[in-house]
Protein backbone atom coordinates (compact mmCIF):
# COMPACT_ATOMS: atom_id res chain seq x y z
CA UNK A 1 0.00 0.00 0.00
CA UNK A 2 2.78 2.74 0.73
CA UNK A 3 4.64 2.06 -2.52
CA UNK A 4 1.35 2.63 -4.91
CA UNK A 5 0.75 5.28 -2.46
CA UNK A 6 4.01 6.47 -3.11
CA UNK A 7 3.48 5.67 -7.10
CA UNK A 8 0.02 7.75 -7.64
CA UNK A 9 0.78 10.62 -5.08
CA UNK A 10 -1.84 10.49 -2.67
CA UNK A 11 -1.40 9.05 1.18
CA UNK A 12 -1.87 6.02 2.55
CA UNK A 13 -4.80 7.68 4.68
CA UNK A 14 -6.38 8.02 1.44
CA UNK A 15 -6.07 4.35 0.37
CA UNK A 16 -7.15 2.99 3.72
CA UNK A 17 -9.99 4.83 3.12
CA UNK A 18 -10.93 4.01 -0.20
CA UNK A 19 -10.37 0.16 0.84
CA UNK A 20 -12.96 0.92 3.88
CA UNK A 21 -15.71 2.34 1.70
CA UNK A 22 -15.00 -0.67 -0.95
CA UNK A 23 -14.18 2.23 -3.60
CA UNK A 24 -10.57 0.52 -3.99
CA UNK A 25 -9.85 -2.85 -2.58
CA UNK A 26 -6.46 -4.40 -3.04
CA UNK A 27 -7.16 -8.20 -3.71
CA UNK A 28 -4.21 -9.50 -2.26
CA UNK A 29 -2.22 -10.34 0.41
CA UNK A 30 1.83 -10.38 0.91
CA UNK A 31 3.17 -13.51 2.77
CA UNK A 32 3.43 -11.25 5.62
CA UNK A 33 0.10 -10.12 5.91
CA UNK A 34 -0.26 -6.94 4.29
CA UNK A 35 -2.57 -5.38 1.91
CA UNK A 36 -1.42 -6.41 -1.98
CA UNK A 37 -2.80 -4.39 -5.35
CA UNK A 38 -3.45 -6.57 -8.42
CA UNK A 39 -2.88 -4.53 -11.64
CA UNK A 40 -6.60 -4.70 -11.95
CA UNK A 41 -6.79 -2.66 -8.61
CA UNK A 42 -4.00 -0.44 -9.72
CA UNK A 43 -6.42 0.56 -12.90
CA UNK A 44 -9.39 0.94 -11.25
CA UNK A 45 -7.28 3.35 -9.05
CA UNK A 46 -5.90 4.71 -11.64
CA UNK A 47 -9.76 5.32 -13.14
CA UNK A 48 -10.96 6.50 -9.74
CA UNK A 49 -7.83 9.31 -9.10
CA UNK A 50 -8.71 10.66 -12.46
CA UNK A 51 -12.51 10.95 -11.96
CA UNK A 52 -11.75 12.34 -8.65
CA UNK A 53 -8.72 15.17 -10.33
CA UNK A 54 -12.64 16.23 -12.44
CA UNK A 55 -14.24 17.05 -9.43
CA UNK A 56 -16.26 13.79 -9.06
CA UNK A 57 -17.71 12.82 -5.49
CA UNK A 58 -17.03 9.42 -4.19
CA UNK A 59 -20.43 7.87 -3.99
CA UNK A 60 -20.73 8.95 -8.59
CA UNK A 61 -17.21 7.72 -8.52
CA UNK A 62 -18.09 4.28 -7.26
CA UNK A 63 -21.05 4.08 -10.03
CA UNK A 64 -18.73 5.13 -12.51
CA UNK A 65 -16.17 2.64 -12.01
CA UNK A 66 -18.52 -0.12 -10.88
CA UNK A 67 -20.15 -0.41 -13.48
CA UNK A 68 -18.61 -4.60 -15.18
CA UNK A 69 -19.69 -4.07 -18.28
CA UNK A 70 -17.68 -0.73 -18.95
CA UNK A 71 -13.83 -1.52 -19.54
CA UNK A 72 -10.61 0.60 -19.61
CA UNK A 73 -11.24 1.38 -22.97
CA UNK A 74 -14.46 3.28 -22.18
CA UNK A 75 -13.22 5.19 -18.80
CA UNK A 76 -11.23 6.51 -20.91
CA UNK A 77 -12.85 7.87 -23.71
CA UNK A 78 -15.57 9.21 -21.15
CA UNK A 79 -12.78 10.93 -19.33
CA UNK A 80 -11.10 12.50 -22.59
CA UNK A 81 -14.52 13.90 -23.64
CA UNK A 82 -15.31 15.54 -19.75
CA UNK A 83 -11.19 16.72 -20.18
CA UNK A 84 -12.15 18.00 -23.53
CA UNK A 85 -15.57 20.01 -22.56
CA UNK A 86 -13.71 21.56 -19.43
CA UNK A 87 -11.17 22.98 -21.71
CA UNK A 88 -13.23 24.29 -23.86
CA UNK A 89 -15.07 25.80 -20.93
CA UNK A 90 -12.00 27.24 -19.32
CA UNK A 91 -10.96 28.66 -23.23
CA UNK A 92 -14.08 30.31 -23.31
CA UNK A 93 -13.63 31.99 -19.82
CA UNK A 94 -10.39 32.77 -20.79
CA UNK A 95 -11.42 34.36 -24.17
CA UNK A 96 -13.94 36.54 -22.00
CA UNK A 97 -11.43 37.77 -19.13
CA UNK A 98 -9.12 38.32 -22.12
CA UNK A 99 -11.63 40.89 -23.33
CA UNK A 100 -12.35 42.35 -20.11
CA UNK A 101 -8.42 42.87 -19.35
CA UNK A 102 -8.76 44.40 -22.48
CA UNK A 103 -10.91 47.05 -21.72
CA UNK A 104 -10.08 47.88 -18.99
CA UNK A 105 -6.28 48.54 -20.10
CA UNK A 106 -8.19 51.01 -22.75
CA UNK A 107 -9.30 52.33 -19.25
CA UNK A 108 -13.13 51.44 -20.73
CA UNK A 109 -15.40 51.19 -17.49
CA UNK A 110 -16.74 47.91 -17.22
CA UNK A 111 -20.47 47.11 -15.62
CA UNK A 112 -21.42 44.05 -13.82
CA UNK A 113 -24.26 43.63 -16.62
CA UNK A 114 -21.05 43.88 -19.64
CA UNK A 115 -19.05 41.37 -17.38
CA UNK A 116 -22.06 38.60 -17.78
CA UNK A 117 -22.96 39.77 -21.04
CA UNK A 118 -19.75 39.02 -21.90
CA UNK A 119 -19.52 34.97 -20.44
CA UNK A 120 -22.93 34.58 -21.11
CA UNK A 121 -22.27 35.26 -24.36
CA UNK A 122 -19.26 32.61 -24.50
CA UNK A 123 -21.82 29.41 -23.41
CA UNK A 124 -22.45 29.51 -27.27
CA UNK A 125 -19.29 29.87 -28.24
CA UNK A 126 -18.42 27.16 -26.56
CA UNK A 127 -21.04 25.48 -27.41
CA UNK A 128 -22.06 26.55 -30.75
CA UNK A 129 -19.65 24.10 -32.51
CA UNK A 130 -22.04 21.60 -32.43
CA UNK A 131 -24.78 23.49 -33.93
CA UNK A 132 -24.19 22.69 -37.13
CA UNK A 133 -24.63 19.23 -37.20
CA UNK A 134 -27.96 18.73 -35.56
CA UNK A 135 -29.95 22.19 -35.11
CA UNK A 136 -31.70 21.91 -38.47
CA UNK A 137 -35.24 23.62 -39.38
CA UNK A 138 -37.72 21.45 -38.93
CA UNK A 139 -40.19 22.16 -41.41
CA UNK A 140 -43.46 21.71 -39.43
CA UNK A 141 -42.14 24.23 -36.42
CA UNK A 142 -40.64 26.76 -39.75
CA UNK A 143 -44.78 26.71 -41.17
CA UNK A 144 -45.78 27.63 -37.27
CA UNK A 145 -43.48 30.71 -37.27
CA UNK A 146 -44.07 31.68 -40.97
CA UNK A 147 -47.90 31.57 -40.01
CA UNK A 148 -47.59 33.62 -36.87
CA UNK A 149 -44.85 36.24 -39.52
CA UNK A 150 -47.90 37.00 -41.36
CA UNK A 151 -47.38 39.40 -44.16
CA UNK A 152 -44.27 41.15 -42.47
CA UNK A 153 -41.64 42.26 -45.06
CA UNK A 154 -38.78 43.19 -42.83
CA UNK A 155 -37.83 40.92 -39.96
CA UNK A 156 -35.71 40.98 -37.63
CA UNK A 157 -34.19 37.87 -35.55
CA UNK A 158 -32.99 38.37 -32.36
CA UNK A 159 -30.43 35.56 -30.60
CA UNK A 160 -30.57 34.23 -34.60
CA UNK A 161 -27.25 31.39 -34.06
CA UNK A 162 -26.60 30.37 -37.30
CA UNK A 163 -29.87 31.00 -38.76
CA UNK A 164 -32.52 28.65 -38.51
CA UNK A 165 -36.31 29.51 -39.10
CA UNK A 166 -34.64 32.95 -41.03
CA UNK A 167 -37.71 33.43 -43.50
CA UNK A 168 -36.35 33.15 -47.28
CA UNK A 169 -38.73 35.41 -48.80
CA UNK A 170 -38.55 38.36 -46.64
CA UNK A 171 -35.93 41.41 -45.84
CA UNK A 172 -34.46 39.93 -42.81
CA UNK A 173 -31.39 41.69 -40.44
CA UNK A 174 -30.04 38.81 -37.43
CA UNK A 175 -28.60 40.14 -34.31
CA UNK A 176 -26.68 37.35 -33.02
CA UNK A 177 -23.56 38.18 -29.71
CA UNK A 178 -21.95 35.19 -30.25
CA UNK A 179 -18.93 35.16 -32.68
CA UNK A 180 -18.68 31.44 -33.58
CA UNK A 181 -22.23 31.26 -33.90
CA UNK A 182 -22.35 33.96 -36.63
CA UNK A 183 -19.58 32.32 -38.16
CA UNK A 184 -21.41 29.72 -38.87
CA UNK A 185 -24.19 30.97 -40.61
CA UNK A 186 -24.22 30.25 -44.47
CA UNK A 187 -23.72 31.88 -47.38
CA UNK A 188 -26.02 34.55 -48.70
CA UNK A 189 -27.83 34.27 -45.32
CA UNK A 190 -29.28 37.71 -43.87
CA UNK A 191 -26.51 40.04 -42.54
CA UNK A 192 -26.01 39.25 -38.81
CA UNK A 193 -25.20 42.58 -36.14
CA UNK A 194 -22.98 41.58 -33.28
CA UNK A 195 -25.44 43.03 -30.34
CA UNK A 196 -27.34 41.74 -27.16
CA UNK A 197 -31.14 42.06 -27.68
CA UNK A 198 -31.04 43.81 -24.28
CA UNK A 199 -29.46 46.54 -26.47
CA UNK A 200 -30.58 46.39 -29.85
CA UNK A 201 -28.86 49.22 -32.17
CA UNK A 202 -31.84 50.06 -33.92
CA UNK A 203 -34.77 52.62 -34.15
CA UNK A 204 -38.13 52.61 -32.79
CA UNK A 205 -40.58 50.24 -35.04
CA UNK A 206 -37.80 50.01 -37.48
CA UNK A 207 -39.56 46.82 -38.58
CA UNK A 208 -42.93 45.16 -39.56
CA UNK A 209 -41.79 42.38 -37.21
CA UNK A 210 -39.35 41.15 -34.42
CA UNK A 211 -38.83 37.06 -33.74
CA UNK A 212 -36.74 34.81 -31.43
CA UNK A 213 -36.49 31.43 -31.83
CA UNK A 214 -35.40 29.34 -28.49
CA UNK A 215 -33.23 31.62 -27.57
CA UNK A 216 -34.88 33.76 -24.53
CA UNK A 217 -33.54 31.44 -21.93
CA UNK A 218 -29.87 32.38 -22.35
CA UNK A 219 -30.51 36.36 -22.10
CA UNK A 220 -29.59 38.41 -19.01
CA UNK A 221 -32.19 40.01 -19.06
CA UNK A 222 -35.28 37.95 -20.44
CA UNK A 223 -37.79 40.82 -19.74
CA UNK A 224 -35.95 43.84 -21.10
CA UNK A 225 -34.86 41.56 -24.10
CA UNK A 226 -38.08 41.20 -24.75
CA UNK A 227 -39.58 44.55 -24.27
CA UNK A 228 -36.75 45.92 -26.25
CA UNK A 229 -37.64 44.15 -29.25
CA UNK A 230 -41.12 45.50 -28.53
CA UNK A 231 -39.94 49.04 -29.02
CA UNK A 232 -37.80 47.94 -32.70
CA UNK A 233 -40.86 46.18 -34.36
CA UNK A 234 -44.04 46.25 -35.05
CA UNK A 235 -45.25 42.96 -34.00
CA UNK A 236 -43.45 39.90 -32.25
CA UNK A 237 -42.68 36.12 -32.37
CA UNK A 238 -40.73 34.38 -29.93
CA UNK A 239 -40.33 30.75 -29.51
CA UNK A 240 -39.84 30.33 -25.79
CA UNK A 241 -40.43 27.40 -22.94
CA UNK A 242 -43.37 27.16 -20.38
CA UNK A 243 -42.65 27.23 -17.00
CA UNK A 244 -46.10 28.11 -15.50
CA UNK A 245 -47.89 24.49 -15.57
CA UNK A 246 -47.13 22.79 -11.99
CA UNK A 247 -45.56 19.74 -12.23
CA UNK A 248 -43.85 21.16 -15.79
CA UNK A 249 -41.11 19.18 -14.98
CA UNK A 250 -42.73 15.97 -15.34
CA UNK A 251 -43.66 16.67 -19.18
CA UNK A 252 -40.33 15.40 -20.29
CA UNK A 253 -39.50 11.88 -19.05
CA UNK A 254 -35.43 13.37 -19.84
CA UNK A 255 -35.99 15.77 -16.41
CA UNK A 256 -38.21 13.55 -14.74
CA UNK A 257 -36.68 10.24 -14.55
CA UNK A 258 -32.74 11.57 -15.01
CA UNK A 259 -31.82 15.37 -14.94
CA UNK A 260 -33.88 16.61 -12.00
CA UNK A 261 -31.27 19.55 -12.31
CA UNK A 262 -33.33 21.21 -15.22
CA UNK A 263 -35.56 22.98 -12.73
CA UNK A 264 -32.59 24.50 -11.47
CA UNK A 265 -31.53 25.73 -15.08
CA UNK A 266 -34.60 27.75 -15.64
CA UNK A 267 -35.35 28.76 -11.82
CA UNK A 268 -34.88 32.45 -12.67
CA UNK A 269 -36.49 32.37 -15.87
CA UNK A 270 -39.69 34.21 -16.26
CA UNK A 271 -42.82 33.17 -16.21
CA UNK A 272 -44.60 32.52 -19.57
CA UNK A 273 -47.23 34.76 -18.57
CA UNK A 274 -45.20 37.81 -17.80
CA UNK A 275 -43.20 37.65 -20.83
CA UNK A 276 -46.49 37.42 -22.72
CA UNK A 277 -48.04 40.46 -20.37
CA UNK A 278 -44.56 42.28 -21.24
CA UNK A 279 -45.27 42.60 -24.73
CA UNK A 280 -49.04 41.74 -24.79
CA UNK A 281 -48.84 38.16 -26.55
CA UNK A 282 -50.77 35.58 -27.03
CA UNK A 283 -49.41 31.76 -25.89
CA UNK A 284 -49.38 28.86 -29.23
CA UNK A 285 -48.47 25.54 -28.34
CA UNK A 286 -45.71 24.17 -30.20
CA UNK A 287 -45.81 20.60 -30.69
CA UNK A 288 -42.50 18.69 -31.00
CA UNK A 289 -42.81 15.97 -33.93
CA UNK A 290 -41.27 12.48 -33.04
CA UNK A 291 -38.62 13.07 -36.09
CA UNK A 292 -37.69 16.80 -35.34
CA UNK A 293 -34.85 17.49 -37.49
CA UNK A 294 -33.90 20.60 -34.87
CA UNK A 295 -32.23 19.17 -32.50
CA UNK A 296 -33.11 20.94 -29.53
CA UNK A 297 -33.44 19.59 -25.79
CA UNK A 298 -36.74 18.06 -26.36
CA UNK A 299 -36.20 16.92 -29.87
CA UNK A 300 -35.66 13.38 -28.98
CA UNK A 301 -38.27 12.34 -26.98
CA UNK A 302 -39.17 9.24 -28.89
CA UNK A 303 -35.68 8.50 -29.97
CA UNK A 304 -34.22 7.87 -26.32
CA UNK A 305 -30.71 7.00 -27.67
CA UNK A 306 -29.99 9.74 -29.13
CA UNK A 307 -29.02 11.47 -26.06
CA UNK A 308 -26.52 8.99 -25.39
CA UNK A 309 -24.37 10.54 -28.24
CA UNK A 310 -21.93 13.35 -27.66
CA UNK A 311 -22.19 15.16 -30.50
CA UNK A 312 -26.09 15.63 -29.84
CA UNK A 313 -25.83 16.40 -26.07
CA UNK A 314 -23.21 19.26 -27.37
CA UNK A 315 -25.48 21.22 -29.41
CA UNK A 316 -27.79 21.45 -26.23
CA UNK A 317 -27.26 24.00 -23.58
CA UNK A 318 -28.54 22.75 -20.80
CA UNK A 319 -25.73 19.87 -20.69
CA UNK A 320 -23.39 22.62 -20.45
CA UNK A 321 -25.57 24.41 -17.57
CA UNK A 322 -25.75 21.39 -15.46
CA UNK A 323 -22.17 20.69 -15.29
CA UNK A 324 -20.23 17.03 -16.74
CA UNK A 325 -21.93 15.37 -12.82
CA UNK A 326 -25.23 15.73 -13.48
CA UNK A 327 -24.42 14.48 -17.87
CA UNK A 328 -22.74 11.90 -16.54
CA UNK A 329 -25.36 10.65 -14.37
CA UNK A 330 -28.22 10.51 -16.27
CA UNK A 331 -26.65 9.37 -19.72
CA UNK A 332 -25.35 6.72 -17.70
CA UNK A 333 -29.03 5.63 -16.03
CA UNK A 334 -30.41 6.06 -19.16
CA UNK A 335 -27.89 3.95 -21.05
CA UNK A 336 -28.46 1.31 -18.21
CA UNK A 337 -32.55 2.01 -18.38
CA UNK A 338 -32.32 1.46 -22.44
CA UNK A 339 -30.32 -1.85 -22.22
CA UNK A 340 -32.70 -3.32 -19.56
CA UNK A 341 -35.78 -2.02 -20.86
CA UNK A 342 -36.77 -0.44 -17.94
CA UNK A 343 -36.80 3.00 -20.49
CA UNK A 344 -39.45 1.37 -23.02
CA UNK A 345 -41.74 -0.05 -20.09
CA UNK A 346 -42.03 3.24 -18.26
CA UNK A 347 -42.75 5.19 -21.50
CA UNK A 348 -43.83 2.58 -23.71
CA UNK A 349 -46.88 4.97 -24.59
CA UNK A 350 -44.70 7.49 -26.59
CA UNK A 351 -44.18 4.82 -29.45
CA UNK A 352 -48.03 5.73 -31.22
CA UNK A 353 -47.24 9.26 -30.53
CA UNK A 354 -46.52 11.66 -34.08
CA UNK A 355 -46.00 14.76 -31.96
CA UNK A 356 -45.33 15.77 -28.49
CA UNK A 357 -46.58 18.83 -26.07
CA UNK A 358 -43.47 19.13 -24.05
CA UNK A 359 -44.22 23.12 -23.60
CA UNK A 360 -42.55 24.46 -26.33
CA UNK A 361 -44.82 28.04 -26.57
CA UNK A 362 -44.92 30.97 -29.61
CA UNK A 363 -45.84 33.86 -28.16
CA UNK A 364 -47.40 36.06 -30.74
CA UNK A 365 -47.86 40.12 -30.23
Amino acid sequence: MGRVAGLTGVSVRTLHHYDEIGLVRPSTRTAAGYRAYAAGDVERLRQVLAYRRLGFGLREIGELVGTPSTDAIAHLRRLRGLLLERRDRADAMVTAIDRELEARAKGLTVTPEERREMLGARLYDAIGGAYTATRRTDPRIAAQIRDALGDARTVLNVGAGTGSYEPADREVTAVEPSAVMRGQRPAGSAPCVAAAAERLPFGDHSFDVAMAVSTVHHWEDPIAGLREMRRVARRMVVLTFDTDEPGWQDRFWLTRDYLPEFTAVLAEFPSLAGMADAIGARAEPVPVPWDCADGLFEAYWRRPGAYLEEHVRRAMSVWTRVGPEAEQRAVRRLGDDLDSGRWAERNGSLAGLDAADLGLRLLIA
